[in-house]
């Protein structure tokens, strides 16, 4: 029998632990790979390998992103969230503990795959988990507040990262990632209530396969998914790539670095506290036509200053900070419309988003990568740029194709 939970209107304490306990675990995955990143050239010439080798931590991680959302969506939609969700923590708890034995970059790429399958558990489990368990209002505001504290990694990781690289060596930090994972299971466990659960659905491959069939041919879903990895990529990309530009190519100090990280993480941040204030006062798609203007402005103000000074790399932060207030205002509202323009289980419709925007993530950061070594920062913002106009081109092809959809059936 199908959960029959109702979603939450008004917050409670105990209703509150469950999402941050969510984005504790979320905070650990991100940290794991934000706090390395300082370390990632004591890595790579521990392990007698080139420059090149950094942003592969960040692709690998994002693979193993995808490889499990197929069968965890379905699962969660069969079996429940809570028991899928907890075996994840788990999973990610085990595999951080594991990097302490690594003797090769080969192994180092493998176990950052191994943790990466953590975000099959978030995207296809965790969140749909948050969208279910409160109204529509109230699940944006939170996702909002939910990404804020996530975003957390990518600011306190590279200076924490820096300052403990300058008492501990790179494999110590990995138990402090699983550590905060058995907080979070802890609270998890406590709090997290069961918002699906239909023992008669199938998990049958074939059955599977239908089911992901449809989804593939729902236009909302397909454009929101690929629109929701395009808006991601650039910020992405600054991630992988950051300790090759400041560090090794432009000199700078690894405390350096992870100081100029904070505008474009802090933007970020402003942006989706934004998107809190305006959930419930606009219609939901009204902040996707907002943030618009950021995102391209930002961006293009990035290839300019790139393209008359390939060092310009301050005015390369400032345009991806501009950017990074409107992702911050698009993304949450954006997941929402996507996850609910399909009738098939939640789960199910999650894993999809997931799988084709990580998808998305890996081609870009591997894009990013190669026109970065090929043509500097020019290139590197052309790719940022082309990024942040595809993401336009989806999301107003998603709009379209969902006011066509409120016409011929007038959405609840």
């Amino acid at each position: 029998m199908a959960s029959s939970y109702t979603p939450v209107s008004n917050l409670t304490f105990r209703h509150l632990i469950f999402p941050l306990s969510l984005v504790l675990f979320e905070f650990a995955t991100y940290i794991a790979h934000d706090m390395i990143q300082p370390g990632m050239l004591l890595v790579t010439a521990e392990f007698n390998v080139g420059p090149e080798w950094v942003s592969a931590s960040l692709t690998g991680y994002l693979i193993g992103g995808i490889v499990l959302q197929w069968l965890l969506g379905p699962l969660s939609d069969k079996y429940g969230r809570r028991p899928v969700m907890l075996a994840g923590v788990i999973f990610f708890l085990f595999s951080c503990l594991l990097m302490h034995w690594v003797a090769s970059i080969e192994q180092f790429i493998a176990l950052r795959f191994m943790q990466g399958i953590s975000l099959c558990f978030i995207g296809a489990v965790g969140y749909a988990a948050v969208q279910e368990a409160f109204d529509e209002t109230l699940s944006v505001r939170i996702s909002a507040l939910m990404a804020n504290v996530a975003l957390l990694a990518p600011i306190l990781g590279p200076v924490a990262g820096a300052v403990f690289l300058g008492f501990s060596g790179w494999r110590n930090m990995f138990y402090l990632f699983a550590a905060l994972s058995a907080i979070a299971f802890v609270g998890l466990w406590r709090t997290m209530p069961e918002t699906a659960g239909d023992k008669t659905q199938s998990i049958a491959l074939g059955s599977m396969a239908q089911g992901y069939l449809a989804l593939v041919k729902n236009r909302q879903v397909m454009s929101g998914s690929l629109a929701i990895g395009m808006v991601i990529v650039p910020i992405l990309a600054w991630v992988a790539l950051s300790p090759v530009i400041l560090i090794h190519d432009e000199g700078l100090s690894r405390m350096m670095y992870a100081l100029l990280q904070l505008p474009v993480f802090l933007a970020m941040i402003a942006g989706n506290l934004t998107l809190g204030k305006l959930a419930g006062r606009l219609p939901i798609e009204q902040p996707l036509r907002l943030g618009a203007w950021p995102i391209l402005l930002g961006l293009l103000l990035a290839l300019i200053s790139t393209l008359l000074d390939s060092h310009a790399y301050l005015w390369l932060i400032g345009g991806l900070s501009i950017y990074a207030f409107g992702a911050g205002m698009v993304n949450a509202g954006l997941y929402r419309l996507t996850l609910f323009s399909s009738e098939a289980g939640k789960g199910s419709v999650a894993a999809m988003v997931g799988m084709f925007s990580i998808a998305v993530f890996a081609v870009g950061i591997e894009a990013a990568k190669y026109a970065y070594f090929s043509g500097g920062n020019r290139l590197f913002s052309l790719v940022n740029l082309v990024s942040g106009m595809l993401w336009l081109w989806l999301v107003l092809a998603f709009l379209r194709e969902r006011k066509r959809c409120t016409l011929i059936t007038p959405l609840p």
